[in-house]
């Protein structure tokens, strides 16, 4: 019985659809145990936060180039929805990181020994309140995010 791995995996930026290395994408959840007289009595919800990264080949980072030319640099690169979907003939899962923004951390790597790719990593924060939606559904609630824009 076929499982899911990293090669059925389709990743969406925002209408690109990029073929990746490898990709990550890390909730951080402060929320935490609440204590009564040092003894744990229930938790208390904390600030939420969401980041990952994307290593690609230079033919896609080309397309993502593309895009950041059009907006006038990469800082000017708008928001975008990530979306990475996978299917087996057994197992589906889709998740969405809404609202992410790009950074360049390792714009070059180079080994004059040849062998590999040369790979580009793009680091980026998710930044809207949808967040994430893991299979349509949301990890936040929505009192948590209702009258955010």
């Amino acid at each position: 019985m076929a499982k899911i791995s990293g090669l059925n995996f389709d990743i969406n930026v925002g209408d690109l659809k990029i073929h990746v290395e490898s990709a990550t994408l890390d909730i951080t959840d402060n929320s935490a145990v609440a204590h009564t007289k040092g003894v744990p009595d229930g938790w208390v919800a904390g600030d939420v936060a969401a980041s990952g990264e994307l290593e690609v080949d230079t033919s896609n980072f080309n397309l993502i180039i593309e895009a950041a030319a059009k907006a006038g640099s990469f800082r000017q690169l708008g928001t975008f929805d990530q979306l990475f979907y996978a299917k087996t003939p057994t197992d589906e899962i889709r998740v969405e990181a809404f609202g992410c923004r790009f950074k360049i951390s390792s714009l070059l790597n180079i080994d004059a020994k040849g062998g590999e790719k040369t790979k580009h990593k793009l680091p980026f924060d998710v930044t809207s309140p949808d967040f994430i939606h893991v299979n349509g559904v949301p990890y936040l609630s929505f009192a948590e995010v209702e009258g955010l824009s």
